[in-house]
């Protein structure tokens, strides 16, 4: 049985259908480096906030939810409106190095910044994007952090959003569809056991290795047999056009929707603000728009994997606060 402050909260988080269409733009540090690539000089976080805001403005509206920060995007986004009390609101703890190969990073968390905060501050679910080997040094630290933030969302009844993203341990070699598959399986086996409310997954075939649509869809049928809780497609960096393929796929064989980033609004980050703004309002809504419509006809509503709540008339006498 679900809490139904969790419940309430993945309501929040998607449309009035059941499905995830979550805008993501948590990324810091590597967009960042990304803007200041194509400007004349590195940005003052001034200019970085202003940035996601002209992003959130834009998408927000034609999104289930937005996946953000709590410095360049969250504090700015409600105070003016962009991040309306009518929308879904979910936030990262961690803090992603992308300059290491993630069998060398180290799991690190947004300084001050916790579950209780993201709870008390109005949010709707936590996220953690965690790299994963099951045959790493590291997979039993991590298998017990993942238990504690668990823990910690079970307490704030608040929703755990978990990324697992599987890696080849060998920074030189990828890792071979094979082996990425089974990992991926065997990630949505164990997470889901452990009591993850949803898991945000890339895809599970690389599709530089494979564009076997058939191995696609086969690969998406297995994940899903192995989720016994929502699962939501992540962009991971493809172009728009293969995420949009992907998406049907996955939504096909179960996913309950897609929770996307740079795929969308990625080639904003090399234009003008001019430029920039007539792409977001033109091309990127239309992306969100459309895989809008693919969730709306494929996808599979959360509530399917998700046990409603205690709804008897005394439910509220045992419902525990934080305090207990």
């Amino acid at each position: 049985m679900t809490s139904i402050g969790k419940y309430r909260h993945l309501g929040r988080a998607t449309t009035a259908e059941g499905h995830f269409v979550v805008m993501a733009i948590d990324h810091r540090t590597n967009l960042r480096q990304k803007l200041d690539q194509h400007a004349p000089q590195p940005l003052a976080d001034e200019q970085f906030v202003r940035f996601k805001q002209q992003v959130i403005a834009a998408l927000a509206p034609h999104s289930s939810a937005v996946l953000t920060d709590p410095a360049y995007g969250i504090g700015r986004g409600v105070a003016t409106g962009a991040l309306p009390g009518s929308l879904g609101l979910l936030a990262p703890v961690e803090v992603t190095d992308y300059s290491q190969h993630p069998s060398q990073r180290t799991v690190e968390f947004i300084p001050a910044w916790s579950v209780a905060k993201i709870k008390r501050m109005g949010g709707d679910g936590v996220k953690l994007l965690l790299p994963y080997h099951p045959e790493d040094s590291t997979t039993a630290e991590k298998h017990t952090l993942v238990q504690q933030i668990v823990s910690e969302c079970a307490r704030h009844d608040l929703p755990f959003y978990l990324e697992p993203i599987p890696y080849s341990p060998n920074p030189g070699q990828p890792l071979p569809n094979d082996e990425r598959l089974a990992i991926s399986v065997q990630m949505c086996r164990t997470f889901s056991e452990m009591g993850v409310d949803v898991l945000k997954l890339p895809f599970p075939l690389d599709a530089a290795q494979s564009a076997d649509v058939g191995a696609w869809r086969a690969a998406c049928n297995q994940v899903d047999a192995a989720c016994t809780v929502p699962w939501a497609l992540l962009s991971a960096g493809v172009d728009f056009e293969t995420f949009l393929r992907q998406s049907e796929i996955a939504c096909q064989a179960g996913a309950s929707g897609v929770i996307v980033g740079r795929a969308v609004w990625g080639e904003a980050t090399r234009q003008t603000r001019e430029a920039r703004q007539h792409f977001l309002a033109e091309t990127a809504a239309t992306r969100m728009r459309q895989l809008a419509a693919v969730c709306a006809q494929h996808a599979m509503p959360w509530q399917v994997h998700t046990p409603p709540p205690d709804d008897r008339l005394d439910w509220y006498e045992r419902y525990e606060s934080t305090d207990s």
